[in-house]
């Protein structure tokens, strides 16, 4: 049986190696390859929380949290 408390303790900490969460590291990883898909252009916020939630279940405003915490700025829309 899994463990939810032990799961959210370990996504908790930051990875050794460069400082992130798994999560952080799942969004950019989405980020990337959605603007790869887009053609380097902006990608839009709902679409990131949408394909990041097919990796990782968090709500609309923790994904805010998260991008203000990695830097990524929208353009205002």
């Amino acid at each position: 049986m899994k463990d939810d408390h032990l799961d959210a303790w370990l996504e908790a900490i930051p990875d050794v190696r460069d400082g992130l969460t798994r999560t952080e590291r799942i969004i950019l990883h989405v980020l990337n390859e959605t603007q790869k898909e887009l053609k380097g252009r902006n990608v839009p916020t709902v679409m990131l929380y949408g394909r990041v939630l097919e990796y990782v279940n968090i709500s609309e405003e923790d994904l805010h949290l998260y991008l203000d915490r990695l830097g990524v700025k929208g353009d205002g829309r």
